[in-house]
């Protein structure tokens, strides 16, 4: 018997179904799923089941100090003991083993850990190793058919980030959290890769804190071809006067270096210039410059510009790079992990456009692509050899097999490709140059001209500037003059895509890693909001590293280390040799540390509570803080507890975030909740606690109304939520969920069933005609009996991520509310595990 094993069980499926032509059978092995046909049998691994670790008797941190943890033993344990114990299981009746992990140093790592998982088992099995970067009929069958060996080098330099990731992270965490006294969920996590990346941010933070704006004016004029006495003499022979030709000029002028400059530093001067401009009619064209700029094709994706593209159609890193490796698992694009951008000289682009021909949305621009008297691929500066730029394969789901979103992420690569294939755009630029009294203006056009690859990848703007075609020596009038005063703003914070770029090109991380990184960072409490913004215990950890030990977020030590692992790979150093270098490196660290951590912890803990303060308490005036109980939910609570039990609750839904705005009524900072794509602004906690009580009453209360005259009433929590319930609560606590934004109208139209009056919810463009309450919930009940899991009923769990959480052993809200999030959070791509935390608090 044959094992094959891949990297997850997504693929096992997939490849099962390649290898054995749609006829495999499935069966449960300690709860994981094995496909069987032909002599053959395919598992998937759930990405890494055996992770490194200190030995049991370092795991009190307490009792540990964190310095010892940099020479401490390390050893091998299964963080999936179910599928480690099933690869036993079926080793044992193998006669030959196929690794089929991904092909990365990441996959090559997770090959070997089930490399050494057989070995254990059979030290005689013959193992080989198979390597693709698409899930296609061919390249699976190609690959099987031409087996190599695992390369232990690439693995080893997987093994050595483990290593000095644990080591680094685990020293460092501790001494914070224990200097800081944070400890449980919320200790203040160190990482290698993650601190220089946060010390990008928090630069950028500082600049923006510390920019000074100036003040500066610039001049713009509504200007048309031709003079006014021209326009008027249109104008009298009953021709409509040309709207199309008028345009915008702006005032410019010659700075020190003789560049063009547009910003006028001096009032007075800019008043002085506005005030000649708006006394003259007309100006004197004394420029006129014409040229054709060729816009060329983009290159081929490598993960990099993968993710800027899926930033501009709002896709988070972490997300975009989630659904491109559900595409490639299902065989529709090739390995999203990759520095690449030159096609292979084996892809054939004619072959795989004629794919496409045909298909309702993308065939048109196949076949007009097709046309070209020769098709030439653009080409990136970086060539390599491991995986291809991603690309379509050549399968195209229908739009039943994908959600929304994965079949959006999938047109994007697959127009990228087109575009890579497509001829350049042509640019027509006309700029004119009019003179008023000493000054001028200036005016740049521009058109298409020819389309070329934007006709097929319509993401980069086509917006053209109208400016008409005038002579030197023509007049062109002056219709109106603005004087604008403006200042100069700070630079912007990274966006995601953009920050993963400025870690490429400093070295941090890899492409395999970046996006995670970011995610991580949320994760942790470290950054917020999307453009990421540092907390305020963001900025106090790099603070501290910075005067206590400044390698801890030096891009030049990551970038180091990074370059060592490399040379692991490629067989120049040792594994050993570069995790000892890592463990001197942290040791140098440590020796600065030890003496500062009282300094550093009362650093730390202010900053913690500046993250969470809202404003005074009413009844004390000490800090109101953002609080979280010990069953994972958020609530407010006061600073001077236990002598001040202030309390104001927090909607169960969603991580808060604490607003800049203040609440002129109460001088508290408003909150948003961050719940994904329920996001939604609380505002401020005490305005939502004091409007909280009664509204209208409905009607009977259908579990106590004939007993004890129980009424059904509009009520609002203090937490934000709305429902109906019954008035005599607690004794009767019968419900029903209402929206929790825009106004309620109790309509005169009642339910014949219930006899309640229908509801009508305005909020937004068009009202929402909720009816009768009770019918209302009935049927949301229906629709999620149906569904056939209580897991929808969830805010942002839908089929798709129900079918992820079973593959992971969630099948119910029970499942869920026993589970470990940051375990889950492993298993599913696309799930953080502060999201988990949310779902489990709602169940």
């Amino acid at each position: 018997m044959e094992l094959i094993i891949t990297e997850k069980d997504n693929a096992a499926r997939r490849i099962a179904d390649i290898l054995s032509g749609g006829t495999y059978d499935s069966s449960r092995e300690n709860g994981v799923n094995v496909y069987e046909w032909g002599g053959k049998r395919c598992v998937g691994l759930s990405g890494h089941v055996v992770g490194v670790d200190f030995p049991s008797e370092y795991s009190d941190w307490r009792d540990v100090e964190p310095v010892e943890l940099i020479d401490a033993s390390i050893e091998k344990t299964a963080t999936k003991e179910n599928i480690v114990a099933t690869l036993r299981i079926l080793s044992r009746k193998a006669t030959r083993v196929t690794i089929a992990t991904d092909y990365d140093r990441e996959g090559e790592l997770i090959g070997k850990e089930a490399y050494d998982i057989v070995r254990e088992v059979d030290e005689e099995v013959p193992i080989r190793r198979v390597r693709f970067s698409s899930i296609t009929e061919n390249e699976v069958q190609d690959a099987f058919d031409e087996p190599d060996e695992l390369d232990f080098d690439l693995a080893a330099a997987g093994e050595a980030r483990q290593i000095i990731d644990l080591v680094w992270g685990a020293a460092l965490t501790r001494f914070l959290s224990l200097s800081a006294g944070q400890l449980g969920n919320d200790f203040i996590s160190v990482g290698r890769v993650q601190s220089p990346t946060l010390k990008l941010m928090v630069d950028r933070e500082r600049e923006i804190e510390a920019f000074d704006p100036e003040d500066y004016w610039e001049l713009v004029a509504d200007v048309a071809k031709g003079s006014e006495a021209q326009r008027a003499s249109e104008t009298s022979s009953g021709d409509e006067p040309r709207e199309s030709e008028a345009f915008e000029a702006q005032y410019f002028y010659r700075d020190e270096d003789g560049n063009e400059a547009e910003r006028v530093w001096e009032e007075a001067v800019a008043e002085d210039v506005f005030e000649t401009l708006s006394q003259r009619d007309t100006a004197t064209v004394v420029d006129v410059n014409r040229r054709t700029r060729t816009d060329s094709p983009p290159a081929p994706f490598n993960t990099t510009q993968f993710i800027r593209a899926a930033s501009a159609l709002g896709y988070s890193a972490k997300r975009a790079m989630s659904i491109a490796e559900d595409l490639y698992t299902a065989g529709y694009i090739t390995y999203p992990r990759t520095d690449n951008t030159v096609y292979p000289d084996d892809l054939d682009p004619e072959e795989l456009l004629d794919d496409f021909v045909g298909h309702p949305t993308l065939g048109e621009s196949a076949e007009s692509l097709l046309e070209a008297d020769e098709i030439e691929p653009t080409e990136g500066d970086e060539e390599t050899t491991d995986h291809p730029p991603i690309h379509p394969t050549g399968e195209i789901p229908s739009r039943g097999d994908v959600s929304d979103d994965e079949w959006e992420v999938f047109e994007l690569v697959v127009r990228r490709f087109y575009a890579t294939v497509a001829e350049a755009a042509i640019w027509e630029h006309l700029k004119v140059v009019a003179e008023v009294a000493a000054h001028r203006l200036k005016a740049n056009g521009k058109r298409l001209d020819k389309a070329g690859y934007h006709d097929v990848y319509p993401y980069f703007s086509t917006t053209e500037n109208y400016v008409p075609d005038v002579s030197e020596g023509e007049e062109i009038t002056i219709t109106d003059v603005e004087l604008e005063d403006k200042q100069t703003q700070p630079p912007r914070r990274y966006g995601q895509s953009r920050l993963i770029e400025t870690m490429e090109d400093m070295g941090i991380g890899t492409k395999s890693t970046r996006h995670e990184t970011i995610q991580k960072l949320y994760d942790r409490g470290y950054i917020e909001s999307d453009p990421p913004r540092p907390t305020k215990l963001a900025m106090a950890v790099v603070e501290a590293a910075e005067n206590y030990a400044d390698r801890v977020v030096s891009e030049d030590m990551t970038a180091q280390l990074e370059q060592d692992m490399d040379a692991i790979a490629s067989g120049e150093a040792g594994l050993e040799d570069v995790t000892n270098e890592s463990r001197e490196m942290l040791e140098e660290i440590f020796a600065n540390l030890a003496d500062s951590r009282d300094e550093i912890g009362d650093h730390l803990r202010k900053s913690l509570k500046d993250d969470k303060r809202l404003g005074p308490c009413p009844e004390c005036g000490e800090d109101l803080l953002v609080r979280r109980s010990r069953h994972g939910s958020y609530f407010i609570g006061c600073d001077g507890y236990p002598d001040c039990e202030n309390t104001l609750p927090l909607p169960s839904t969603g991580k808060p975030l604490i607003l800049d705005e203040e609440c002129e009524k109460h001088d508290l900072n408003e909150v948003k909740m961050l719940a994904g794509r329920q996001t939604f602004v609380h505002g401020c906690p005490l305005c939502k606690a004091e409007d909280a009580g009664e509204g209208p009453v409905l009607g009977d209360c259908p579990e106590c109304g004939d007993e004890h005259g129980g009424e059904l009433a509009v009520k609002t929590l203090q937490s934000g939520s709305r429902l109906v319930g019954c008035t005599r609560y607690p004794d009767c606590e019968y419900s029903l969920p209402l929206p929790r934004r825009g106004e309620i109208e109790v309509t005169e139209e009642y339910c014949g069933e219930h006899d309640l009056p229908e509801l009508v919810i305005h909020s937004g463009d068009e009202p929402w005609e909720l009816g009768c309450p009770i019918c209302n919930y009935q049927e949301f009940q229906a629709r999620e009996s149906e569904s056939g899991s209580d897991l929808e009923s969830l805010d942002g769990v839908g089929a798709k991520t129900v079918e992820k959480l079973a593959a992971a052993g969630i099948e119910s809200l029970a499942d869920l509310t026993e589970a470990d999030p940051d375990s889950i959070a492993e298993d599913v791509d696309g799930v953080s595990a502060d999201r988990i935390r949310n779902w489990q608090a709602s169940a």
